[in-house]
Formats: C-alpha cells, sequence, structure tokens
C-alpha cells in the first residue's frame, strides 16, 4: 500500500508519475507518425493504455504533448550532433559528414522522429511556430558548426545565419521527398548530398581540394 511518502510496491509518486510521462509520450510518437491513424488524446491514451485522467496529469492538451515530442527529437538530434563533432578529428570535411551521418542515423533508426519533427508538424497550424523556432535553432547551430570547423575562413554572422536557414529548410525538403517515398536514396546518399552542400554554402573551396 501507498503510504503518506506515496511510496507504492517501492515506486515513489513522483517515479510512477515520470513513467506513465514517458509512456504518453512514446504513444503520442507513434500514433502521431501513422498516418493511417488520427491523431487524438483518445487515440494516443489507447496507444499507452493510460485514462485521460493521467494524460492531464502530463500534459495540458494534445498540443502540449507534441510539442513536448517535438522538444525530445531535437534534444536527441542536438545530443547526436555534440557526440558526434566530439569525436571527429581535425579533418573539417570528415567532422561535416559525421555530424550530418549523426542525424541520418537517428532517422534511419527511428523514421517516426523525421516524420513527425519535419512533416507532420508542418501540417498543424498550433505547432508551425514550434517547428520554425526549431529549424531556426538548427539553421543557427549550423553557422556555429561552420564557424568552429571552418574557422580559417572570412566569415560574417549574419550572412553564416542566412546560410544555415538555406542549408536547413534545404535539408527538411530532402528529408521529407525521403520519407514520402518520392526520394529514392540510400542513407549514405543523403549524407553525401548534405555534406557536399553544407560545405558548398560554407566553404566552397574545400570541394576542389
Amino acid at each position: 500500500m501507498a503510504g503518506q511518502t506515496g511510496v507504492y510496491r517501492g515506486v515513489s509518486a513522483e517515479d510512477r508519475a515520470a513513467e506513465r510521462r514517458e509512456r504518453l509520450l512514446e504513444a503520442t510518437l507513434t500514433v502521431w507518425a501513422d498516418p493511417g491513424t488520427r491523431t487524438t488524446m483518445t487515440a494516443v491514451c489507447a496507444e499507452a493504455g493510460l485514462s485521460e485522467r493521467y494524460f492531464y496529469e502530463s500534459f495540458r492538451g494534445l498540443g502540449d504533448a507534441q510539442i513536448a515530442v517535438l522538444d525530445r527529437v531535437a534534444a536527441d538530434i542536438e545530443t547526436a550532433r555534440e557526440v558526434a563533432l566530439a569525436s571527429a578529428g581535425d579533418d573539417p570535411a570528415a567532422a561535416i559528414r559525421t555530424a550530418i551521418t549523426s542525424f541520418v542515423q537517428l532517422l534511419v533508426d527511428d523514421p517516426r522522429t523525421g516524420r513527425v519533427s519535419i512533416v507532420e508538424a508542418s501540417a498543424v497550424p498550433e505547432l508551425r511556430e514550434r517547428r520554425t523556432a526549431l529549424l531556426r535553432h538548427f539553421a543557427h547551430l549550423a553557422a556555429e558548426s561552420a564557424a568552429l570547423l571552418l574557422g580559417g575562413r572570412e566569415s560574417d554572422p549574419l550572412h553564416d545565419e542566412i546560410v544555415g536557414l538555406i542549408f536547413i529548410g534545404g535539408l527538411a525538403e530532402l528529408i521529407t521527398a525521403w520519407l514520402d517515398g518520392a526520394l529514392e536514396a540510400t542513407p549514405t546518399e543523403l549524407v553525401d548530398a548534405a555534406s557536399r552542400s553544407f560545405i558548398g554554402l560554407y566553404a566552397p573551396g574545400l570541394l576542389s581540394r
């Protein structure tokens, strides 16, 4: 039985609530990524095996849960980028390829993440602002990566931010076409194209080496 501390069978109330939230996040990702299922709170709760009461324990509404999913996907992408850059060697082109490979690998490992963050989120008016903010955030990270990895070149912060938006926007369209099946390409081909695009935008001189 639960005591005054809220502990039940050795698990605290806070841990049980956190576990339910994880189940709901996973369920939101699964339902949202399935084009054959209408994304509703009822569908999410059914997928998670939890009642709506527990849904409201963690989220104010469906949009809140979807934003939490987007933020988690973004955090996973950023973590993968940081790990890739930390493990990269002194070759700028190789480091860029390693970072882009880490992103594509996330989509290969779990295609749901790309589907909801790049494709489905754009179709939900309430989420477009958050999606746009995340794309701009990654455009800034692209500019930051260029400054870090290609520091020997002349650069202008405003130009780098603009180029970052062009790169991220193009990458999003590339991934959308790939996920929709409109583009037949291997993950390696995607990485090759995106790496050349990044270098071509930020340091075209490297392509001729």
